[in-house]
């Protein structure tokens, strides 16, 4: 098992007044040579907007881009045709594909929206582009694994992607321990603490701190207090 650690106040920062950013790999205007990609993960953004305001309409193309509320809500609009509002428990994917354009706002005027938005790089380029979101109980993660995102010939009750990457959550209570296998050889395992504190490979992560993990099989995870994780399973090449 070989580990890398991202401290969480390590990251890259941007602060556009409606919009503050925190990126644990290059984007924008932050570079960071050691930090622009784990495996085909591309982009984690950890961003809050402003009240009432937002994205307006931009382009994406051949990449796979996952939007996971944390709090507030977000108004999405795109040049398929969906018109949504996603919320804290929904999960939104996007296929670019050969190309799409989209914006997002925040819906609401009197409170800010936080928000994840990942990029990762598709299995196979210029498909049509698809659009998919789904709300998860989060009662159905306490303590155990919930799978949000999965492959696309994946059964389980996830929103699919074009890439064999799986995303997870999970509601560690303190003291409870986790075991998290690798489903697909040569995958490895970014694993980004939203809250609270774990210990892994010997290392204690807390919030808003990761590890990639890689060369590995699985990763026993131990909450040393009460965690929320969340888990991206992803081909290193």
């Amino acid at each position: 098992m070989k580990t890398t650690i991202h401290r969480g106040d390590t990251r890259g920062y941007a602060n556009h007044g409606w919009l503050e950013s925190h990126h644990s790999f290059s984007f924008a205007g932050y570079h960071n040579p050691e930090k622009t990609h784990f495996g085909l993960l591309r982009v984690l953004n950890d961003d809050q907007v402003s009240e009432g305001r937002g994205f307006g309409t931009h382009p994406h193309d051949n990449m796979e881009i996952i939007s996971i509320p944390l709090s507030g809500d977000l108004q999405h609009e795109d040049s398929m045709g969906t018109k949504s509002v996603i919320r804290q428990n929904d999960v939104q994917v996007m296929s670019a594909g050969t190309g799409i354009y989209h914006s997002e706002y925040n819906k609401n005027t009197d409170k800010p929206v936080a928000f994840l938005q990942i990029w990762i790089f598709p299995k196979l380029r210029n498909i049509a582009p698809r659009y998919d979101q789904k709300t998860y109980d989060p009662a159905l993660r306490k303590n155990i694994l919930q799978r949000i995102v999965s492959p696309m010939d994946d059964d389980s009750d996830s929103v699919k992607i074009n890439q064999d990457a799986y995303l997870h959550r999970v509601e560690l209570e303190s003291g409870k321990n986790l075991t998290y296998p690798v489903l697909r050889n040569g995958n490895g395992v970014y694993v980004f603490v939203l809250d609270g504190s774990v210990s892994i490979a010997g290392d204690t992560l807390n919030t808003r701190d990761a590890v990639g993990v890689t060369e590995a099989t699985e990763i026993d995870i131990s909450a040393t207090t009460n965690a929320s994780l969340l888990l991206i399973e992803i081909p290193m090449k």
